[in-house]
């Protein structure tokens, strides 16, 4: 009989990201497709007191919770040994985690510790009969494959706007505080503050409803035979500003700085989009001077609504892989957007 674990970590409000939520959602979903398990949920942090209540309704048997100053912020030593402790505890066989920074950095070495197997970028689940298999994407391969493992414990990280994010009213829930030791030698790495670039320069932005992405024409010659990088870079991000989009990049536009190109300072490889680069889940996406070749075409996959500006009407846009396409100059016709809005 199999025993799911979810496994979730408090941020620093003490409240649960939407990725955990989602992450809950597809738990519980997988729970119901396999006959007999046990479901349980786990929270790490400095207080979890708030991330419990949020989760409570779940219908979990048992949440187990590591809490304390030693687990308020991301270290793996603390963290591993936390999430070591309660896999022990709960005796998981199954355990279903958000792909976030945190998580992807330590739920590795734990599966390493607990003998068990890992499998990152889950999409979906499926049960036929006792057997779970698992749906993930193989970005490079432009497939999606689906697995399933022998091996247990078994541990997925599950990509975010997978699921919609769990909400449920708070219930009475059985809670089983863990003790986790952490000696002198797992504190040698302190976290003493953050740096963050301000929220005006952040061009990454997963929760928006529009991804606005970029080519390398808008670092040729315009109309008028000149290169118009300033006007280009004020174009772009005065339309972020005004719409809250987020930036996305073609491979093409990210590797010029490599090649002693223009570029534009707030633009890096994080922003390509692509075979080899992201593949978002915006509701919307909005595609400016990219042809639409497969490989940059690819990481679309799961925006909703695609459509694009290019002045050709038979490039790759066109051939069925946007909804809607603009046969426009992109450099006018965003310029006269930001001007609208």
């Amino acid at each position: 009989m199999e025993t799911i674990l979810f496994l979730a970590h408090a941020e620093d409000d003490g409240s649960l990201s939407r990725a955990a939520l989602e992450t809950l959602t597809g738990a519980l979903e997988l729970h119901g497709q396999m006959s007999g398990a046990t479901f349980v949920a786990a929270v790490v942090g400095g207080n979890v007191s708030a991330a419990v209540s949020a989760i409570s309704g779940c219908g979990a048997a048992t949440c187990y919770t590591v809490s304390g100053d030693d687990f308020a912020s991301s270290r793996y030593a603390s963290d591993a040994a936390a999430l070591e402790a309660i896999c022990r505890a709960s005796g998981a066989t199954i355990v279903v985690a958000p792909a976030t920074s945190r998580f992807n950095r330590v739920i590795p070495g734990v599966a390493q510790r607990m003998g068990g197997r890992i499998d990152t970028h889950v999409g979906g689940f499926s049960v036929t009969g006792t057997e779970l298999r698992v749906q993930r994407g193989y970005y490079r391969q432009r497939m999606i494959g689906t697995l399933t493992r022998a091996a247990r414990p078994w541990f997925l990280t599950i990509d975010g706007g997978v699921f919609q994010a769990w909400n449920g009213a708070p219930v009475a829930v059985k809670v089983e505080a863990l003790t986790v030791a952490v000696g002198t030698a797992l504190r040698k790495t302190r976290v003493v503050g953050y740096q963050a670039p301000q929220a005006s320069v952040q061009t990454i932005r997963p929760d928006a409803q529009l991804l606005f992405v970029a080519g390398v024409g808008w670092t040729k010659k315009q109309a008028d035979g000149q290169v118009h990088l300033e006007d280009a870079a004020r174009v772009i991000l005065g339309f972020l500003d005004k719409s809250g989009a987020s930036l996305g990049s073609s491979k093409s536009l990210v590797d010029q700085s490599s090649e002693g190109q223009n570029v534009f300072s707030f633009m890096s490889h994080l922003n390509q989009v692509g075979q080899t680069g992201a593949t978002p889940r915006h509701p919307k996406g909005l595609s400016a001077c990219c042809h639409g070749e497969e490989p940059h075409v690819v990481g679309w996959r799961f925006v909703g609504e695609r459509r694009a500006i290019n002045l050709d009407p038979n490039c790759g846009w066109a051939q069925g892989k946007a909804d809607v396409l603009y046969v426009a100059d992109a450099f006018a016709l965003v310029t006269k957007v930001g001007e609208l809005l």
